[in-house]
């Protein structure tokens, strides 16, 4: 048996392609301890199992924003003859299918176990987010009713006041009379 991977490596290795949370082949291939060039064989021997929802080639561009994005270095981009492979959550659970070392059973158990972890959070999050979204609901409420005050206030202090007392036209006409 291998030794345990950790959270974060694996988390590190999970990128969003496609709107996807995916990780790239030669990723893969080196937690499983296997070449990439044997990983790739292995899923085209088994294509059928690898719809486009579990696994994609990554396309020119999509290659090379995800190297702006990341900064990769040439050593990254050393190698890379053909597209990689972006395999999905479900794709990475076909792969144990695919791959049948001790080495890839274990690994894979441990990448299931990040991904599930992430959702995790994300939903935890999106709860929080849905908590906020309520507060500055109920906030915008209050102060929509102090803003409407306020506007009331400054409008009445703009109306005309009449004036107390006469003026001295008013006290002249009086006297003519």
């Amino acid at each position: 048996m291998t030794a345990t991977i950790s959270i974060e490596t694996v988390a590190s290795k999970i990128f969003v392609i496609r709107g996807l949370k995916v990780m790239l082949d030669k990723d893969l291939a080196g937690l499983y301890g296997v070449e990439t060039k044997r990983l790739k064989e292995q899923v085209r021997r088994n294509i059928q199992r690898f719809p486009e929802d579990f696994m994609f080639e990554l396309t020119k561009e999509e290659l090379q924003n995800w190297r702006s994005q990341f900064a990769t270095s040439n050593s990254i981009r050393m190698g890379l003859r053909y597209p990689p492979m972006a395999f999905t959550e479900q794709g990475v659970a076909m792969l144990s299918s695919v791959l049948k070392s001790d080495q890839a059973i274990e690994v894979n158990i441990q990448i299931m176990r990040v991904f599930t972890r992430l959702r995790q959070m994300l939903l935890e999050n999106e709860g929080l987010r849905r908590e906020l979204s309520e507060l500055k609901q109920q906030t915008d409420n209050r102060f929509q009713i102090v803003f409407e005050t306020l506007d009331q206030l400054l409008a009445a202090n703009e109306a005309p006041r009449s004036r107390i007392g006469f003026t001295a036209k008013e006290k002249h006409a009086a006297y003519k009379t």
